[in-house]
């Protein structure tokens, strides 16, 4: 279970995601489950914003620009662990590690939880939130207003934050990837704040899952191959390989790795 979320859940959404429309009684089925367990679970991943109740069953709800935290924590998810538990391995005993927002970076933070000595700087609430539980790790975080929804704090304050420490690593997500090798998001600070985080890092990793290749952002900021180290669980587009291929970029595929 990460936070309030099973993974039984997490499965549900992401067979609706790939399926569409799922009946009460098919789910039911399929996790050996009684109707009324799946039924708990479908009201608390309405009340997420992950999927829509609809009459016998369950769907998505209708997209939205972004989407909430809810979705995000659990769009992928499966990848989103893969990737989680191969970056741990690349964390050694005693780092300090810069975290960015997002859900996959929270999930780094779990998949760190028997390291020993780290010291955590993050503006990532949720991350922090699961920090506090691993027994030696040191958690630093930045004053500001907090972005309910987003469970996170950004602004001038956050990036000033940040420009304070120089960091073993810095882990980072991203809204999404433009063709030309742009990172893309939808709010200006999370650019900058992303942004400040690689800037002051020793190490660079930027973290995601083959669904943000070619999704849409309208705040454009960094590139691809500035990152040092890319962890995905699939191959990029072809002209995005070619150009870290170029950089001389350390992309590591995270399904491949799982199996190994």
């Amino acid at each position: 279970m990460v936070g309030d979320i099973t993974e039984r859940q997490a499965q549900i959404a992401e067979r609706v995601r790939e399926r569409g429309f799922q009946t009460v009684a098919d789910l039911a089925t399929h996790f050996d489950v009684t109707t009324q367990t799946i039924r708990r679970d479908i009201s608390e991943l309405a009340e997420l914003g992950v999927l829509k109740r609809r009459h016998g069953g369950v769907e998505l709800p209708v997209p939205t620009a972004n989407l909430s935290f809810g979705q995000r924590r659990i769009l992928n998810f499966d990848a989103k662990q893969r990737i989680a538990r191969t970056v741990a391995r690349h964390v050694p005993n005693g780092a300090s590690v810069a975290v960015s927002i997002g859900t996959t970076p929270e999930l780094v933070i779990h998949a760190l939880s028997a390291h020993l000595h780290l010291k955590v700087y993050t503006n990532n609430i949720m991350a922090a939130l699961t920090a506090c539980a691993i027994p030696t790790a040191e958690v630093t975080i930045p004053g500001g207003p907090l972005r309910s929804a987003e469970r996170d704090v950004v602004g001038s304050a956050v990036e000033d934050f940040f420009a304070r420490y120089k960091v073993d690593i810095g882990i980072y997500g991203v809204g999404g990837v433009d063709a030309t090798g742009e990172l893309m998001d939808f709010h200006e600070e999370e650019v900058q704040v992303r942004e400040a985080i690689r800037r002051n890092s020793r190490r660079s990793f930027l973290i995601l899952d083959a669904s943000k290749f070619g999704r849409a952002g309208h705040v454009r900021g960094g590139l691809i191959d500035e990152a040092d180290v890319i962890f995905c669980d699939g191959t990029p587009p072809p002209g995005i390989a070619a150009m870290l291929r170029k950089a001389g970029r350390q992309v590591i595929y995270c399904g491949e790795e799982e199996a190994a």
